[in-house]
């Protein structure tokens, strides 16, 4: 056997220097049974091996030669140096994965201090950060009980004390330069809000984007691209079941897509749906799992849109067919009329085949009417039941249809609470203007030349909101829009004022050929009115073609003829 061969049996053979003849470690077979041969290192050698563990750095494993015990029958057997020699490297492996940990830990506590402190825990019904310190502040939950679920770990199952009153009807508002506040240290600024959305065009993500069919152009986002990028959106409309009885909404979901078509966004299709009553959520539902693939699923919209009430309706529906949603129902966000309810994204598991649901942070528009008035008076601008047009002049009115003809509504102005004035300058003798809005404001109609002084007087009191003291801060109706409407079929409304964040008002010229009678002060163009359109100062004016709503707009609605290509790349809807 080579003395090479007998170095790998056991690191405890070595070759004396002084022996340079290898031959003489060449062994013949041999009938006899051979003692066991016990070779040691010389003192020669010791310089040297401390040399090289001193020079060389490799991680080698030393394992030291068994003490001599004794020669003869009193040696160390092979089992008992193989046994000892096991034990040794069990020792050094255990040793060298004692040292390989601690480095681990080392660097885990360096690289992973930042992820470990940002994974905060968060109320699970606005998705604020929960604390302890501010009782006034956001996410504030009381220290003995946040202590009882960190050491339990149920953290994601606590409410903080905001969202507890905002679930018994408070109105708390925590968006500073929202609801008639300049804000303070513990709001949240509409920018914050919008800036944690703001990774959403960088991802790759299914957008479902909800808008308000009572406050259509309020509440769409005109920059949504800026948010949701190239990704795929699933647009749905709100709160239909608002619509005026004998609605088609078959009319109503062509009237939206030819608005969504405008806009130029990757829109897959359009739901007609409503939270309360369930209509068209089933139909949200499959579209989702259909389109998602895998990704995580963000609803996405303004301020009181009705996100949170959206969620849970499609939990509600979702839970019929998958477990992971009904569980996911236990610990659903709070939904109120206050805007900025939802502080922070808040992760939903609601489906069983991956990808997470998120609710987002309301987008905060301040050309809304919910950006000007007190959070106190935010429940009045949130309609409750079936609009209910009103029109002017009004049908039970006790004027003989002579006496309408030739006066119509010429030189009055409509106060629609204390948010809106219309003065109408020059309209047809029959021109009606009906308007669909929260029940709660109340219309009032005075001559022109008194408007001001009637505004003056009945602020706060006849004209509401704002209500109370609040009328003392109250900016007034500063902005004033001049508006000439044209219109070419007299048979159907000939546009849509819409105010942003309350409603809107059919323009409806009913007879062309009349002729305002005793008026010289004027001359009437004819296909053309003239009004006047006063509100606060952030808010917005929409000039839009009319909504089909009610009886008679199933009646004059008609459907556009659409060519081939229109047809592939126009998004379907459904109800």
């Amino acid at each position: 056997m080579a003395p090479q061969a007998l170095l790998s049996l056991s690191p405890a053979f070595s070759i004396p220097q002084n022996l340079k003849n290898p031959s003489i470690f060449s062994f013949k077979k041999s009938p006899y049974k051979l003692p066991p041969i016990l070779c040691t290192t010389t003192d020669s050698q010791a310089p040297q091996q401390q040399q090289r563990s001193s020079s060389d750095t490799s991680p080698l494993i030393a394992i030291s030669p068994p003490p001599s015990t004794g020669t003869g029958a009193a040696a160390p057997t092979r089992g008992d140096l193989f046994l000892e020699r096991q034990q040794s490297m069990a020792a050094a492996a255990a040793a060298a994965a004692a040292k390989k940990n601690k480095k681990m830990k080392r660097k885990k506590k360096l690289d992973g201090s930042l992820i470990l402190s940002s994974a905060v825990a968060c109320c699970y019904g606005c998705g604020a950060p929960l604390q302890t310190e501010e009782d006034d502040a956001p996410g504030y939950v009381d220290p003995d009980m946040y202590e009882l679920k960190k050491r339990h770990r149920q953290l994601r199952t606590l409410l903080c004390g905001r969202c507890k009153l905002l679930s018994h009807g408070h109105m708390i508002t925590a968006v500073g330069g929202n609801g008639g506040y300049s804000g303070s240290k513990q709001f949240i600024s509409a920018e914050e809000l919008r800036e944690k959305l703001s990774h959403l065009r960088h991802e790759k993500v299914l957008i479902v984007k909800l808008v308000d069919i009572v406050d259509f152009n309020g509440s769409f986002l005109a920059r949504v691209r800026d948010l949701a990028g190239a990704n795929p959106i699933i647009l749905v409309v709100t709160k239909v079941d608002l619509l005026p009885k004998g609605t088609d909404l078959n009319c109503v979901g062509d009237w939206v897509v030819e608005a969504t078509t405008k806009k130029k966004l990757n829109v897959l299709c359009v739901h007609l749906t409503s939270s309360k009553s369930l209509v068209g959520i089933a139909g949200v539902a499959s579209d989702i799992q259909k389109e998602k693939k895998g990704r995580d699923v963000y609803i996405l919209g303004s301020a009181n849109v009705g996100k949170s009430a959206f969620i849970n309706a499609l939990l509600k529906t979702m839970a019929q067919k998958d477990p992971v949603a009904a569980a996911a129902r236990k610990y659903k966000p709070i939904q109120s009329a206050v805007p900025g309810t939802t502080l922070g994204p808040i992760q939903i598991d609601a489906f069983q085949g991956g990808g997470k649901l998120f609710d987002t942070p309301g987008v905060h528009l301040h050309h809304r009417q919910a950006a000007v008035v007190h959070s106190k008076d935010l429940p009045s601008l949130a309609p409750q039941n079936r609009l209910r047009g009103q029109s002017f002049p009004a049908a039970s009115d006790n004027r003989t249809p002579r006496d309408k003809e030739s006066v119509g509504l010429n030189g009055l102005s409509i106060f629609w609470g204390g948010l809106v004035r219309v003065d109408v300058v020059k309209v047809l003798p029959q021109t009606h203007l009906t308007f669909y809005g929260p029940k709660a404001l109340q219309i009032h109609t005075v001559p022109t030349v008194e408007a001001d002084a009637f505004y003056t007087k009945e602020l706060g009191v006849m004209l509401t909101p704002p209500t109370g003291k609040q009328r003392d801060d109250w900016p007034g109706l500063q902005t004033v829009r001049q508006l000439q409407i044209k219109f070419e079929d007299q048979k159907r409304p000939a546009c849509d004022i819409a105010i942003s964040g309350l409603g809107w008002i059919a323009i409806e010229p009913i007879r062309q050929q009349s002729e305002i009678s005793g008026s010289s002060e004027f001359k009437l163009t004819p296909g053309e009115l003239h009004l006047a359109v006063h509100v606060p100062k952030p808010v917005e004016i929409f000039v839009r073609p009319p909504m089909p709503v009610g009886k008679a707009g199933g009646e004059w609605y008609e459907y556009r003829e659409l060519t081939e290509k229109e047809e592939e790349s126009r998004p379907k809807w459904y109800i």
